[in-house]
C-alpha cells in the first residue's frame, strides 16, 4: 500500500480515510474503539470527521463524535502520532433552512468552533480542518482569512473545502493568493459510481490543475453499492433504504451487475470493489467511508490494498456512464 500526498501538505494518508459520521451514534463506544483500533492496525491514517456529528441525533447536540474520538486518543495517547485527524466547521453553529444546513463561516464563528473542536479531540492541532460548506454571504477573504489565522497560531496544520463547487472553490485559491493567505490543499466532494457528475468535470479538472487533494464522501451510496438493494422490496432492510429507490430506477441494477461480475473476479466484497475504484480514479487521494460494526469494517480494509487491474476499472467506467 502506497501512502499519497495531501495537496502540497507534508502530510502522506492512506488511500482510504475512515468516515467518523457514525461514532457514538449507530455505532456505540464500544464498536466505535472497535474499528478504530482495526483501521490502524490495517495501516489506515486519516479519521474525518465534524463539529456537527451527530446534532441531528434526538438527545445530541454535536461533538459526539469528536469527543468519542478524543476519548479513543485519551485511551492510547501513542495513536495521534498514527493518524492524521481531519474535521470540519460551519454547521453546528449554523442554521437549518428548508432542511438543509447553512454554514456560520464568520471568523469569531471558525476561531471559537476550532478551539471547540481541539478540546472534544483531545489533540493540540487540527490536521485537516474544512470549511463544511460554502457560504456566499460570508467574504472568502474573511473565512480564508480565519483558517490562515489558525495555522499560524499552530491550531490548524493545513485546511480544505468542502461542498464547493468548481467556480467557488477557484475563487477561493485566487483569494488566497491575492491575499497572501494559506491556500486549501484538499477538496471534499460527494462522490461515487452512480453520481459521478458530481465531481468529474470542472471541479475534477480543478483539483488536478492545482494539486488539490480530493476525498470524496458517499463513496457507496447509501449502502446501495453494496448490493444490499437489489429491489423495491429490498428498500425496507433499513431506515435508509427508501434513498436507495432513485438508483433502481436508474443505472444502478447495471452497475450492480458489473459490480457482481468484477467481485467474482476478485473474490472480494461489492463495497470492496467499490471503494477500489472510487481510490483509482484520477484526483482521488481517498474515499471516505464509514462502519458500524467490525464485520463491515473488514470490507473497508480489503479496499486499502485491493488494486484492480485496467480492465475491470473500464468495465465498471462504462457500467456507470
Amino acid at each position: 500500500m502506497t501512502l499519497r500526498q495531501v495537496g502540497t501538505s507534508d502530510m502522506m494518508v492512506a488511500p482510504l480515510a475512515l468516515g467518523g459520521n457514525v461514532f457514538d451514534w449507530t455505532a456505540d463506544e464500544k464498536a466505535s474503539f472497535e474499528i478504530l483500533d482495526a483501521f490502524v492496525e490495517a495501516g489506515g491514517t486519516m479519521i474525518d470527521t465534524a463539529d456537527v456529528y451527530s446534532a441531528w441525533v434526538p438527545g445530541h447536540v454535536g461533538g459526539e463524535s469528536e469527543r468519542l474520538i478524543g476519548r479513543w486518543l485519551k485511551r492510547d495517547p501513542s495513536k495521534r502520532d498514527k493518524v492524521v485527524i481531519a474535521t470540519k466547521v460551519g454547521f453546528l453553529d449554523g442554521e437549518m433552512v428548508d432542511g438543509e444546513y447553512v454554514a456560520s463561516l464568520e471568523p469569531s464563528v471558525i476561531a471559537k468552533a476550532c478551539d471547540s473542536s481541539l478540546e472534544r479531540l483531545r489533540i493540540e492541532r487540527i490536521d485537516l480542518y474544512y470549511q463544511h460548506r460554502d457560504n456566499e454571504k460570508v467574504p472568502l477573504a474573511d473565512s480564508l482569512g480565519a483558517f490562515d489565522t489558525l495555522i499560524a497560531a499552530g491550531k490548524v496544520r493545513a485546511t480544505g473545502l468542502s461542498n464547493f463547487t468548481a467556480e467557488r472553490a477557484e475563487l477561493a485559491l485566487a483569494t488566497c493568493h491575492q491575499n497572501g493567505l494559506a491556500a486549501p490543499v484538499a477538496l471534499q466532494p460527494w462522490y461515487n459510481l452512480l453520481e459521478r457528475d458530481k465531481f468529474e468535470g470542472p471541479l475534477s479538472t480543478l483539483a488536478l490543475n492545482q494539486g488539490l487533494s480530493v476525498f470524496s464522501y458517499y463513496s457507496l451510496a447509501n449502502g446501495f453499492l453494496t448490493g444490499k438493494y437489489r429491489s423495491k422490496e429490498d428498500l425496507g432492510k433499513s431506515p435508509r433504504g427508501l434513498r436507495s429507490i432513485e438508483y433502481l430506477e436508474g443505472k444502478g441494477l447495471r452497475v450492480l451487475a458489473a459490480l457482481d461480475e468484477v467481485a467474482a473476479e476478485t473474490g472480494a466484497s461489492l463495497a470492496t470493489v467499490t471503494l477500489a475504484w472510487t481510490k483509482a480514479q484520477p484526483g482521488i487521494t481517498a474515499p471516505i467511508a464509514s462502519a458500524t460494526s467490525l464485520d463491515q469494517f473488514k470490507d473497508l480494509a480489503a479496499a486499502l490494498t485491493l488494486d484492480l487491474t485496467p480492465g475491470q476499472i473500464d468495465q465498471l467506467n462504462r457500467a456507470s456512464e
